[in-house]
């Protein structure tokens, strides 16, 4: 009988998809790229994506949120002022925008009306970037292969930028242009005019490196939280406890660094193995304490004087 041996199909991510199923014979097409929705199995067959994002996943998705939520906050912050009333209202509608639009991405993402998500599961950095491993067999013909072999991890972020921008313009240029009174005319759209800065830059960091980000955004959280806490305990002069207590601003931002230190703490760990990963979020409130009982010995002012005085 004559068998039917069809040329093995080049390149780490081109597959042959399914063109028909007949009991359990399977008709393929030609080698090439795979449908969105689909990645190559081990015998270079495009097999559509049917799993769901794992726990890291998740948590990787909540870091791409939280990007924008935190950069709004910082902001509508800046440029608010100390005498404004308005930037509480701010914050909740930033928190508000990108809420919704979290669950509308959801919604709309496969399979529609569902909450739940089917994925494709990440094997290696070079799944964010296909385009990357285009074939080409006789070195002159590329085989165009690029696919989203992450399935959905690299477009639902685009797709909840967008509506993160949409809800951004038809919510807050009427929130702010009610309660902003205690702005300047030009001052009180500073934080949207922001936004629409770092949305295009938070796009091209995602369309650049979403895998990078992928396998390094645990570190980024711990390393960014420890920094913008120390700096913004050295700014805003806070040495002993009392300063905390009294302000509830300056709690509030302290107990927002600890949620993000112990997010870090759990994306590294994964919380695989509860009875040795837990234990690691006590650690959470140890670099501000150890700074709290410091910050008194490291004064500036008196390094320079106990100097001046040794001399």
């Amino acid at each position: 009988a004559a068998v039917d041996i069809q040329p093995a199909c080049l390149g780490l991510y081109c597959g042959r998809t399914v063109l028909s199923v007949n009991g359990s014979v399977e008709t393929y097409g030609d080698c090439g790229v795979c449908p969105r929705g689909q990645r190559t199995d081990d015998n270079k067959i495009c097999r559509e994506c049917m799993g769901s994002p794992d726990r890291y996943d998740w948590l990787y998705l909540g870091f791409m949120a939280m990007l924008p939520l935190v950069l709004h906050w910082f902001f509508i912050e800046w440029y608010s002022g100390k005498k404004s009333s308005s930037a509480l209202l701010q914050h909740l509608t930033a928190l508000l925008e990108c809420s919704v639009a979290a669950v509308v991405t959801l919604l709309v993402s496969d399979p529609v009306g569902s909450l739940h998500i089917r994925s494709c599961r990440v094997k290696k950095l070079s799944d964010w970037y296909t385009m990357l491993y285009n074939p080409s067999p006789d070195y002159i013909t590329t085989v165009h292969c690029t696919h989203e072999a992450v399935y959905p991890l690299y477009t639902i972020v685009f797709i909840y930028y967008a509506f993160c921008l949409v809800l951004m313009m038809l919510l807050r240029p009427l929130l702010v242009k009610k309660i902003a009174c205690g702005l300047g005319r030009s001052d009180r759209f500073k934080s949207i005019y922001a936004a629409l800065y770092f949305f295009p830059i938070l796009t091209v960091l995602q369309a650049v490196g979403g895998g990078l980000l992928y396998y390094a955004f645990p570190y980024i959280i711990l390393v960014l939280s420890l920094v913008t806490l120390a700096v913004y305990m050295s700014a805003s002069e806070v040495e002993f406890f009392k300063d905390l207590l009294v302000r509830k601003k300056r709690l509030v931002v302290l107990f927002s660094h600890w949620l993000l230190h112990a997010y870090g703490i759990i994306s590294i760990s994964k919380l695989d193995k509860l009875e040795q990963d837990l234990p690691l979020l006590a650690l959470v409130p140890t670099p501000a304490l150890f700074y709290l009982m410091t910050a008194k010995y490291t004064e500036p002012s008196r390094i320079l004087s106990e100097g001046g005085n040794g001399h």
